[in-house]
């Protein structure tokens, strides 16, 4: 009765630290997407606010700065527009001054001309997309100078692009450990059963009568980890969100869903594969591995 109670106890552990590895890794896994997650939102969120201003000539009457503002809006490129009048510019420029810009002018009329402020999608947001419309623009006599910064738009871009690299990249190594911790630590757990697994054979049973409720562990172990691991994120996600309210500018509700999803989808795969990998290699051992 003793032994049998060791070996319940054994059994126990090992399940209760093989459930505990694979939640922590699930974990670190959804630490690094939700990372990944909001560093791409953030780039695309700057990407999204490159200033692009188009300087409309004085003389042009306001049905025509209208449906340019329309074709703009019409652009699958372009995410916003905005109309500035000259009685806007001259508010916005006294505000930008902090003082009234009217003073200094005098009797004389407002200097400013009339603009159109463009935000891009962020797909678009890159140079070659934005000189292609800047030379569209320029076709049309109404508009006197189009202005946005390049060497900005290049550098920002440039940034993004290597950043999104090493992501890739710290990604790829992230799984592959993954998989690999995953996979031991299952391999571990059913190494204490080895012996289990030899006397079922022993009696008679089919590879895959014996299979079965090793699987439907692993499988349930995959999915504990990954509702667990997902629980410490939500966790850790509303602590953040509390100490950083900014923060919801550069969150994807559908994403962080998709997220939680796959931590517990991933969890149940490569729980079932490892689980599958390991038993095959005892299924088909010798008598003298099973010691080893």
């Amino acid at each position: 009765m003793s032994e049998k109670n060791t070996n319940n106890r054994r059994v126990a552990g090992s399940y209760a630290m093989s459930l505990v590895s694979i939640t922590l890794v699930l974990f670190l896994l959804g630490v690094f997407a939700m990372f990944v997650m909001h560093a791409r939102k953030l780039s695309n969120h700057i990407k999204e606010n490159i200033g692009f201003e188009i300087v409309v000539n004085s003389n042009v009457k306001e049905a025509n700065i209208l449906r340019l503002q329309k074709e703009l809006d019409a652009m699958p490129a372009v995410k916003s527009t905005e109309y500035i009048t000259k009685d806007e510019a001259i508010s916005r420029l006294s505000e930008d001054l902090g003082e009234d810009f009217l003073q200094w002018i005098g009797n004389e009329a407002n200097p400013l001309l009339p603009s159109i402020d463009v935000r891009f999608h962020a797909a678009y947001a890159n140079n070659d997309s934005i000189a292609a419309i800047e030379a569209l623009l320029h076709e049309n006599p109404d508009v006197k100078e189009v202005y946005y910064q390049k060497s900005l738009v290049d550098l920002i871009n440039h940034n993004i692009n290597k950043i999104a690299t090493v992501l890739m990249v710290v990604s790829a190594i992230l799984l592959v450990i993954a998989i690999a911790l995953i996979r031991n630590t299952i391999r571990l757990s059913i190494y204490a059963k080895r012996f289990l697994v030899r006397s079922m054979q022993l009696v008679g049973a089919t590879e895959s009568f014996i299979r079965r409720p090793f699987l439907r562990s692993g499988v349930i172990q995959g999915f504990l980890g990954g509702v667990l691991a997902d629980i410490f994120l939500a966790l850790i996600l509303y602590g953040v969100s509390k100490r950083l309210p900014d923060l919801a500018l550069v969150q994807d509700t559908t994403a962080i869903v998709a997220i939680f999803v796959g931590v517990v989808a991933l969890g149940v795969v490569l729980a079932w594969l490892s689980t599958r990998a390991a038993l095959d290699k005892f299924l088909n051992a010798n008598l003298e591995k099973l010691y080893a």
